[in-house]
């Protein structure tokens, strides 16, 4: 059987399916949030983290006997980890409501929860044609949209971190659990743009 040359862009692909998975799971928790449903949805989570952890390994296995890469060697191994950290900091957001007890989302916390899913189906959109980047005449405008709803959750961030020091001043513990939600939500949504940054980067460097 001959040898199978490893797909670096179909591993980056299935790397951001896992995220995509994550987010939805994630939003239909949120969505009507019961504790009980957050409890019994971190093992599916993990085991999308877990998942996408496989495919990470397999690109630092493959890259380590490979002497011919499609790009360069250093942006695909920075690519896979950017993305798993796509992966990690959405498993965190299920790891925190579990672990601080929360009883409901409040409406910023599921607009953020949103922007996180559609920042990663915007990013798996790009994904997809990534490896046509040398021809591709949409890539640029689906990076650009990633980038669009990182912005949207600056602004979401924003107004939620305002709002909850501005409307919950009786409850410290309150604003401590939600202020660090809060930013678990958002570097998800910066960790998106981190990874359509570096694919504009790679273009800019192979074009």
């Amino acid at each position: 059987m001959p040898h199978l040359k490893f797909n670096y862009f179909d591993a980056f692909e299935r790397q951001t399916e896992y995220a995509v998975k994550e987010s939805a799971l994630l939003h239909e928790i949120c969505r009507d949030f019961k504790p009980a449903d957050a409890e019994q949805a971190l093992s599916a989570m993990h085991e999308l983290e877990n998942g996408a952890d496989e495919e990470n390994h397999s690109v630092y296995d493959h890259i380590a006997t490979e002497f011919v890469t499609p790009i360069d060697r250093e942006d695909i191994v920075t690519l896979a980890q950017h993305l798993d950290d796509v992966v990690d900091y959405i498993e965190d957001v299920l790891l925190r409501l579990y672990m601080y007890n929360v009883s409901y989302v409040p409406r910023d916390a599921l607009e953020m929860v949103m922007l996180i899913e559609n920042a990663a189906n915007a990013l798996f959109a790009a994904m997809k044609d990534f490896r046509n980047f040398k021809k591709s005449k949409t890539l640029e405008q689906l990076l650009i949209k990633v980038n669009d709803y990182e912005e949207e959750a600056d602004e979401t961030y924003l107004r939620a971190i305002h709002d909850l020091f501005a409307e919950h001043t009786d409850d410290p513990i309150y604003v401590m659990a939600w202020q660090n939600l809060f930013d678990k939500m958002e570097k998800c949504c910066d960790a998106c743009e981190n990874v359509a940054t570096l694919m504009g980067t790679i273009i800019t460097k192979n074009s």
